[in-house]
């Protein structure tokens, strides 16, 4: 089935944009549900809406796609395409305001993502990419050619905040953190776009679910970073990006210490 991907890039960054007004117009107002996973597994009346706009939108523009959803609006599909949305990456900096978060949205087709969006609402920056057709910032294009040596480099970490991920995350820092530039921690979708767009050097995020990189993670590769996890293949368990010069140093220091 053919798609037509620039119109599903633009339909993507018009309700991502659309939830990012929402949640700003809403900030003030949020209510905060019971948590779900763990106790730092938050979510808000916001993230509910926000995602309901979303799934609104792709349902009414292609009733024949799946939907995988965090807040549970998900739908089965019969066209082989699915949309993966986070309708609020970053949820406990939302609500604290402590930091940034995002809006994400990405197509894939079968197993290959296609498409991906990640807009953040208080910076008023859409991050895109199509699947063969490079990356953007609104409409600046993204490339990543270089990268400083790892004691010179700034480097994300994301990680969900269970106990037994941060047990695991303590130690990659506690191994990267003397021997990197700096660190700093970010929702994972916003730690993937900041390496597409030179903000991060690069990154890491451990214990992830699809939503949270999907969108991220095309915009990066499209943009020039370097992907891989465990092997060469990025996973929601381990997802190491990097400036193609600065990826031998920065996985040769995260892989070991995340060997079970």
């Amino acid at each position: 089935m053919n798609r037509d991907l620039a119109a599903a890039r633009d339909l993507a960054a018009t309700v991502a944009a659309q939830a990012g007004r929402l949640q700003l117009e809403r900030h003030d107002t949020l209510r905060v549900g019971a948590p779900k996973a763990h106790a730092n597994d938050v979510v808000s009346d916001v993230d509910i809406a926000s995602e309901r706009l979303i799934v609104d939108a792709i349902t009414a523009a292609w009733p024949g796609d799946a939907v995988q959803a965090e807040e549970g609006h998900g739908r089965d599909g019969t066209s082989g395409w699915m949309w993966v949305v986070d309708p609020l990456d970053g949820t406990r900096n939302y609500i604290s305001r402590t930091g940034p978060w995002s809006v994400c949205v990405a197509l894939y087709e079968g197993d290959q993502p296609r498409v991906a969006v990640v807009h953040e609402p208080v910076a008023g920056e859409t991050f895109s990419a199509v699947d063969g057709g490079g990356a953007y910032l609104d409409d600046h294009p993204l490339t990543v050619t270089g990268g400083p040596s790892l004691d010179k480099a700034l480097v994300g970490v994301s990680f969900q905040p269970n106990p037994a991920t941060k047990e695991r995350a303590a130690k990659v820092v506690r191994e990267l953190l003397p021997v990197s530039g700096d660190i700093r921690r970010l929702p994972a979708a916003l730690n993937l776009v900041y390496q597409a767009a030179g903000r991060l050097d690069g990154g890491l995020a451990l214990d992830t679910n699809l939503w949270d990189i999907a969108a991220g993670a095309l915009i990066a590769r499209e943009a020039g970073v370097v992907l891989g996890g465990h092997g060469d293949d990025f996973t929601p368990e381990l997802t190491i990006g990097a400036a193609p010069s600065l990826w031998p140093a920065l996985s040769a220091v995260v892989r070991p210490v995340l060997v079970s």
